[in-house]
């Protein structure tokens, strides 16, 4: 397979219908590889994809063009004259939209990036407004929201992976079509993400919400560990995705999941972050409103790591004064007032691995991946523990994969390789795994189309995974 080179040829070279990696051929100059005895391994077998790197990124929450057209040159060209309206809007570029607890990404298939990426949060305000002229609406989203956060009550409508406010869930996605993308969603199929294991339920009003509300034409929905694989250009691997609400690890073998295999756990970035609230408080620092919790999540994601070796780390503390002086970081609160932050840095990612520490029988996220493997098959083991692929933002969290290796390795059998690879572009790759997956041309089979859906609406469930 030949490597592709440069945003342009990437962009023009069309996914095969049989061949989906010549479209995500070459590597990520930012990908970080850990390797256990990896001497004995030839690397060069793993395609994996080009995405943008942090230097190139748009600044800011959106990248936007300076026109909204969606990208269809990769699309079949067709008569439209041949086709009916409904069926025409079929062949329009396909929107990728992937819910995350936390975050929204969302934009057309065939993008590098996705288009727009912000909070998935709503705020209303908590104080009566007092003078005319001043701001409008009752309802803020987006950047606008994360601008007036002090004003608001913020509530997040997904909580680990479910919706629990639907109506909120509803705004959300009109002002990802109405003000981002800047299109009318009746006129793209869409591509939704879902954590695996969830409610069938969830699956079932969204679809709802999708075809009447919205109405578009068809919908697919998918596993967002499944469509990191794709993003990596594997077809076997095991996926750690560890978000905002919800960590789970599961095992693709050759494009066929193992569904038996999952493991999913309710324990996330969101649960570190309400840790690390915890930890500040018992320090004297009172951060307790909605809006002054998303400081403590931007504190969590600037200063927070994952310790290699927690007993060690904790003697350290305790034991040297200068030590622990030197360890501890200054952070500026939005007011200009600075606050120490010293062992709270690692106490409250901890919970990732021990998530016994806050009161959860949960596993921790190496136990899931070393579940997921040893569930499978005798035979597809060792290809698993070599493809082992981080997806997310939790982690992101500094030396998260070393951890994360450093447990594993002592939980499988001795000599076993291990390999994990971390890409850079890791908060993305679910988004970008289903912008590949929904402009292959053989995947347009497998949307669930409004008329379908309208004569069966159970078909969701057994059309897709």
């Amino acid at each position: 397979m030949g490597n592709l080179s440069g945003r342009e040829e990437l962009r023009d070279n069309i996914p095969s219908e049989n061949n989906y990696f010549a479209y995500i051929a070459n590597v990520h100059a930012d990908e970080l590889e850990l390797i256990s005895q990896a001497d004995s391994y030839n690397l060069s077998r793993l395609p994996v994809l080009r995405v943008t790197t942090s230097k190139n990124r748009p600044q800011g929450h959106c990248h936007h063009d300076s026109r909204r057209l969606p990208p269809t040159d990769f699309l079949p060209k067709h008569n439209a004259s041949s086709h009916t309206m409904a069926e025409a809007t079929l062949h329009n570029a396909p929107i990728v939209i992937d819910n995350g607890s936390g975050t929204i990404r969302a934009g057309f298939a065939g993008e590098e990036i996705p288009s727009c990426f912000f909070p998935s949060f709503v705020g209303r305000p908590k104080h009566p407004r007092v003078m005319a002229g001043g701001l409008e609406g009752d309802v803020f989203i987006g950047q606008r929201a994360q601008e007036l956060r002090g004003l608001l009550k913020i509530r997040y409508p997904l909580e680990h992976g479910i919706v629990t406010d639907w109506d909120d869930m509803e705004k959300i996605w009109h002002y990802v079509y109405e003000n981002e993308l800047k299109t009318l969603p009746e006129e793209h199929p869409v591509l939704l993400t879902e954590p695996p294991l969830n409610p069938r339920k969830n699956r079932d009003v969204a679809a709802q919400i999708m075809f009447e509300t919205f109405n578009v034409p068809a919908l697919y929905t998918s596993i967002q560990a499944v469509l990191s694989l794709y993003a990596s250009g594997r077809t076997t691997g095991v996926v750690l995705d560890s978000g905002d609400g919800v960590s789970h690890a599961v095992p693709v073998f050759e494009g066929f999941a193992i569904p038996n295999s999952i493991r999913r756990i309710d324990v996330a970035g969101r649960d570190v972050t309400e840790q690390l609230q915890l930890l500040l408080r018992k320090n004297g620092h009172v951060l307790h409103t909605s809006a002054e919790k998303e400081v403590v999540r931007m504190i969590k994601e600037k200063v927070c790591y994952v310790s290699l070796d927690p007993k060690r780390e904790e003697k350290d503390w305790m034991n040297s004064y200068h030590k622990s002086e030197a360890k501890a970081v200054d952070y500026v609160l939005p007011d200009g007032h600075k606050i120490k932050i010293g062992q709270e840095r690692y106490r409250a990612p901890e919970i990732l691995f021990e998530p016994e520490l806050i009161g959860l029988e949960y596993p921790g996220v190496h136990q899931i991946v070393q579940d997921a493997i040893t569930r499978t098959d005798l035979d597809l083991r060792k290809s698993l523990y070599l493809n082992i692929v981080l997806s997310g933002g939790s982690t992101l969290c500094k030396n998260f994969p070393d951890r994360l290796m450093r447990e594993i390795k002592r939980l499988a059998v001795e000599d076993m390789k291990i390999r994990i690879s971390a890409p850079a572009e890791r908060k993305y790759t679910t988004w970008i795994g289903g912008g590949i997956l929904a402009g292959l041309s053989t995947f347009r089979k497998m949307w669930v189309s409004a008329d379908e859906w309208h004569e069966d609406p159970e078909i969701i469930h057994r059309k897709f995974a």
